[in-house]
């Protein structure tokens, strides 16, 4: 229903703009098909829910076919990280358990995220009871009902409680995303999304020297020029290690915050391959045919 709705938004915003949508490219068709052999089979469940563990080796990490759907469950993502040298956000609460949640113990501002889910859905950014993702007050009682019901609507899906990282200026607000789309260690272009709500924000994408480059995104509007946040070497290292370590394409997100470069997740199939320009899909292209050639 969710991907029905985005779609109908997205021709919306092509038909005020006065523009046809986009049909996709080989690059998107790829993006497709990956989705389809990576989350359609019938283990796609137990192979992303993993039960991974702090300290398992590479070689329990690639125990079976596409073993990167591991990573597609964000708290795997986040042990896989830390096991790259990445910082994540301090971990405060994790389960299914929602009575062994002692809500009195969470500091006042704290990010509640599914281990299961894309596009910021059931994502709350809490400065004490203010959501900052929808921009609504909710109660412990309310928060709590709220992941119940998707607790209920999936027997694999977990939450995760997380430091609510600050800003480089020290601020908590909604972050900006650091997109970075990787093929196999080289890294093809940083999309920067100024994000003021789940589904709205503004994208500006600059190269690996910061140079301003064509916009990814067919959805978003085009940002104007931003500095580059202090930590982006950081993150261009780690982005690029843990890309090797991935090894096909992937999108990985960071956040430049106070304490430096901060991981966010890996995506494999980004829109599901829905929502880039011409030129995007073209530029994606042509990095796929060279650095992971014959790679899913």
């Amino acid at each position: 229903m969710l991907q029905i709705l985005k779609k109908g938004v997205r021709s919306t915003i092509y038909a005020l703009k006065g523009e046809s949508k986009p049909q996709p490219g080989e690059f998107a068709k790829r993006i497709k098909k990956r989705h389809n052999i990576f989350w359609k089979s019938i283990d796609a469940d137990l192979v992303r829910n993993s039960n991974m563990r702090k300290g398992d080796s590479l070689e329990q990490w690639h125990n079976v076919k596409y073993w990167q759907r591991k990573l597609s469950n964000k708290y795997n993502a986040r042990l896989f990280a830390e096991m790259h040298g990445c910082r994540v956000p301090d971990l405060y609460w994790k389960g299914r358990n929602l009575d062994d949640l002692d809500f009195n113990k969470l500091p006042k501002q704290y990010v509640i995220r599914p281990t299961i889910g894309h596009s910021c859905n059931m994502v709350f950014l809490m400065n004490n009871t203010f959501n900052l993702m929808d921009k609504n007050f909710y109660s412990e009682e309310e928060i709590r009902e709220r992941l119940h019901q998707a607790l209920l609507e999936n027997p694999f899906q977990e939450f995760l409680f997380e430091e609510f990282v600050k800003s480089e200026n020290g601020e908590y607000k909604i972050p900006d995303d650091y997109k970075f789309s990787l093929f196999n260690g080289e890294l093809a272009v940083i999309d920067v999304i100024n994000r003021t709500s789940p589904k709205a924000g503004l994208s500006g994408c600059y190269d690996e020297h910061w140079n301003k480059v064509d916009t990814l995104s067919a959805y978003y509007h085009e940002a104007p020029y931003q500095a580059p946040p202090h930590c982006l070497a950081e993150m261009i290292e780690h982005a690029k290690k843990l890309s090797k370590a991935y090894q096909i394409f992937v999108r990985i997100d960071f956040y430049a915050t106070d304490k430096g470069a901060v991981f966010g997740e890996f995506t494999p199939t980004p829109g599901r391959g829905e929502g880039f320009t011409i030129d995007a899909d073209k530029k994606l292209l042509e990095c796929w045919d060279k650095f992971c050639p014959g790679m899913i």
